[in-house]
Protein backbone atom coordinates (compact mmCIF):
# COMPACT_ATOMS: atom_id res chain seq x y z
CA UNK A 1 0.00 0.00 0.00
CA UNK A 2 1.42 3.26 -0.56
CA UNK A 3 2.61 5.57 1.76
CA UNK A 4 -0.07 7.92 1.51
CA UNK A 5 -3.04 5.69 1.70
CA UNK A 6 -1.51 4.29 5.18
CA UNK A 7 -0.90 7.28 6.96
CA UNK A 8 -4.43 8.46 5.65
CA UNK A 9 -5.88 5.80 7.91
CA UNK A 10 -3.48 6.99 10.99
CA UNK A 11 -5.44 7.69 13.91
CA UNK A 12 -4.68 6.50 17.64
CA UNK A 13 -7.18 3.59 17.15
CA UNK A 14 -5.29 2.12 13.84
CA UNK A 15 -2.05 2.89 15.87
CA UNK A 16 -3.21 0.58 18.79
CA UNK A 17 -4.56 -1.81 16.57
CA UNK A 18 -1.42 -2.51 14.53
CA UNK A 19 0.74 -2.18 17.43
CA UNK A 20 -1.92 -4.88 19.19
CA UNK A 21 -1.80 -7.64 15.85
CA UNK A 22 2.12 -6.81 16.24
CA UNK A 23 2.50 -7.82 19.82
CA UNK A 24 0.14 -10.88 19.00
CA UNK A 25 2.28 -11.31 16.07
CA UNK A 26 5.15 -11.77 18.35
CA UNK A 27 3.48 -12.84 21.60
CA UNK A 28 4.69 -10.29 23.74
CA UNK A 29 4.01 -6.50 24.24
CA UNK A 30 7.22 -5.67 25.27
CA UNK A 31 8.98 -6.96 21.55
CA UNK A 32 6.57 -4.22 19.99
CA UNK A 33 8.64 -1.20 19.49
CA UNK A 34 7.25 2.02 17.73
CA UNK A 35 10.42 1.92 14.74
CA UNK A 36 7.94 -1.16 13.57
CA UNK A 37 4.43 0.54 13.97
CA UNK A 38 5.56 3.26 12.08
CA UNK A 39 7.48 1.54 9.66
CA UNK A 40 3.92 -0.90 9.42
CA UNK A 41 2.18 2.49 8.58
CA UNK A 42 5.42 3.79 6.43
CA UNK A 43 6.15 6.75 8.89
CA UNK A 44 8.26 7.79 10.71
CA UNK A 45 9.23 7.30 14.53
CA UNK A 46 7.78 11.00 15.89
CA UNK A 47 4.63 10.88 13.97
CA UNK A 48 3.00 8.16 16.27
CA UNK A 49 3.92 11.05 19.17
CA UNK A 50 0.13 12.54 17.51
CA UNK A 51 -1.37 9.58 18.40
CA UNK A 52 0.46 7.89 21.27
CA UNK A 53 2.02 8.58 24.40
CA UNK A 54 5.64 7.37 23.47
CA UNK A 55 6.14 3.15 23.89
CA UNK A 56 4.81 3.27 27.51
CA UNK A 57 1.23 4.89 26.62
CA UNK A 58 1.62 2.63 23.03
CA UNK A 59 1.47 -0.90 25.85
CA UNK A 60 -0.96 0.98 27.71
CA UNK A 61 -3.60 1.19 25.04
CA UNK A 62 -2.72 -1.90 23.88
CA UNK A 63 -3.46 -3.17 27.85
CA UNK A 64 -7.31 -1.91 27.46
CA UNK A 65 -7.83 -2.70 23.82
CA UNK A 66 -7.11 -6.08 25.63
CA UNK A 67 -8.94 -5.48 28.30
CA UNK A 68 -12.09 -4.68 26.54
CA UNK A 69 -11.79 -7.55 23.98
CA UNK A 70 -11.29 -9.64 26.84
CA UNK A 71 -14.36 -8.69 28.63
CA UNK A 72 -16.42 -8.74 25.62
CA UNK A 73 -15.61 -12.11 24.51
CA UNK A 74 -16.10 -13.29 28.31
CA UNK A 75 -19.16 -11.77 28.69
CA UNK A 76 -20.79 -12.76 25.44
CA UNK A 77 -19.53 -16.31 26.88
CA UNK A 78 -21.96 -15.70 29.61
CA UNK A 79 -24.85 -14.23 28.39
CA UNK A 80 -28.26 -16.36 28.83
CA UNK A 81 -26.37 -18.71 31.62
CA UNK A 82 -25.35 -19.61 35.01
CA UNK A 83 -23.47 -21.45 37.87
CA UNK A 84 -21.73 -24.09 36.18
CA UNK A 85 -22.45 -23.38 32.92
CA UNK A 86 -21.58 -20.01 32.99
CA UNK A 87 -17.74 -20.19 34.61
CA UNK A 88 -17.53 -23.45 31.64
CA UNK A 89 -18.37 -20.46 29.16
CA UNK A 90 -15.87 -18.37 30.39
CA UNK A 91 -13.46 -20.63 30.72
CA UNK A 92 -13.34 -21.93 27.06
CA UNK A 93 -13.83 -17.93 26.51
CA UNK A 94 -10.78 -17.07 27.99
CA UNK A 95 -8.62 -20.31 26.72
CA UNK A 96 -9.73 -19.26 23.04
CA UNK A 97 -8.96 -15.40 23.57
CA UNK A 98 -5.25 -16.26 25.26
CA UNK A 99 -4.53 -18.67 22.51
CA UNK A 100 -5.94 -15.82 19.40
CA UNK A 101 -4.20 -12.93 20.82
CA UNK A 102 -1.14 -13.94 23.37
CA UNK A 103 -0.27 -10.33 23.03
CA UNK A 104 -2.57 -8.67 24.22
CA UNK A 105 -3.85 -11.33 26.55
CA UNK A 106 0.00 -10.76 28.14
CA UNK A 107 -1.42 -7.38 29.17
CA UNK A 108 -4.24 -7.98 30.55
CA UNK A 109 -2.28 -9.91 33.40
CA UNK A 110 -0.91 -6.62 35.39
CA UNK A 111 -2.92 -4.80 37.98
CA UNK A 112 -3.58 -1.12 36.66
CA UNK A 113 -1.92 1.43 38.29
CA UNK A 114 -4.42 2.66 40.83
CA UNK A 115 -4.24 6.35 38.78
CA UNK A 116 -5.64 4.63 35.63
CA UNK A 117 -8.79 5.02 35.72
CA UNK A 118 -9.72 4.15 32.76
CA UNK A 119 -8.07 0.87 32.95
CA UNK A 120 -9.09 0.28 36.05
CA UNK A 121 -12.56 0.63 35.39
CA UNK A 122 -12.41 -2.28 32.98
CA UNK A 123 -10.71 -4.63 35.93
CA UNK A 124 -13.25 -3.82 37.67
CA UNK A 125 -16.12 -4.71 34.61
CA UNK A 126 -14.36 -8.03 35.06
CA UNK A 127 -14.16 -8.71 38.95
CA UNK A 128 -18.05 -7.88 38.21
CA UNK A 129 -19.01 -10.43 35.97
CA UNK A 130 -16.70 -13.42 37.42
CA UNK A 131 -18.78 -11.86 41.12
CA UNK A 132 -22.51 -12.16 39.53
CA UNK A 133 -21.55 -15.48 37.85
CA UNK A 134 -20.27 -17.05 41.20
CA UNK A 135 -23.51 -15.58 43.37
CA UNK A 136 -25.14 -18.52 42.22
CA UNK A 137 -22.74 -20.60 44.82
CA UNK A 138 -23.73 -18.51 47.58
CA UNK A 139 -20.20 -17.61 48.35
CA UNK A 140 -19.38 -14.84 51.04
CA UNK A 141 -17.25 -11.65 49.37
CA UNK A 142 -13.81 -13.46 50.52
CA UNK A 143 -14.65 -16.41 49.60
CA UNK A 144 -15.45 -15.27 46.04
CA UNK A 145 -12.08 -13.28 45.56
CA UNK A 146 -10.26 -16.61 46.99
CA UNK A 147 -12.05 -18.56 43.86
CA UNK A 148 -12.08 -15.69 41.38
CA UNK A 149 -7.92 -15.90 42.12
CA UNK A 150 -8.03 -19.70 41.91
CA UNK A 151 -10.05 -19.34 38.66
CA UNK A 152 -7.83 -17.20 36.84
CA UNK A 153 -4.79 -18.99 38.25
CA UNK A 154 -5.65 -21.92 36.86
CA UNK A 155 -6.69 -20.91 33.05
CA UNK A 156 -4.06 -18.80 33.02
CA UNK A 157 -1.41 -21.65 34.11
CA UNK A 158 -2.62 -23.96 31.34
CA UNK A 159 -2.95 -21.56 29.05
CA UNK A 160 0.81 -20.28 29.37
CA UNK A 161 1.43 -23.71 29.23
CA UNK A 162 -0.37 -25.11 26.06
CA UNK A 163 0.99 -22.03 24.07
CA UNK A 164 4.66 -22.63 25.27
CA UNK A 165 4.19 -26.22 24.30
CA UNK A 166 4.58 -27.47 28.28
CA UNK A 167 2.31 -30.32 26.91
CA UNK A 168 3.77 -32.98 25.09
CA UNK A 169 2.09 -36.13 26.27
CA UNK A 170 -0.16 -37.29 24.00
CA UNK A 171 -3.06 -36.96 25.76
CA UNK A 172 -6.29 -34.93 24.43
CA UNK A 173 -5.31 -31.58 25.89
CA UNK A 174 -9.60 -30.62 25.45
CA UNK A 175 -10.21 -33.30 27.92
CA UNK A 176 -7.51 -32.17 30.41
CA UNK A 177 -9.16 -28.63 30.15
CA UNK A 178 -12.49 -30.18 30.78
CA UNK A 179 -11.14 -32.09 33.74
CA UNK A 180 -9.91 -29.31 35.21
CA UNK A 181 -12.43 -27.36 35.18
CA UNK A 182 -14.62 -29.91 36.56
CA UNK A 183 -12.31 -30.19 39.81
CA UNK A 184 -12.54 -26.52 39.78
CA UNK A 185 -16.54 -26.71 40.17
CA UNK A 186 -16.17 -30.12 42.64
CA UNK A 187 -14.76 -27.88 44.58
CA UNK A 188 -17.24 -25.16 44.34
CA UNK A 189 -20.27 -27.17 45.45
Amino acid sequence: MPRSERSERLTRASVVQAAAELADSLGDVNRVTLAEVAAHFGIKIPSLYNHVDGLAGLRRDIALLGARELINELQAAAVGRSGDDALIAIAHAYRQFAKNYPGRYATTLEAPEPDDVELSAEAQKLLMLLMRVLESYHLNETDAVHVMRGFRSLLHGFVTLETLGGFKMPVDLDESFERMIQMLLAGLR
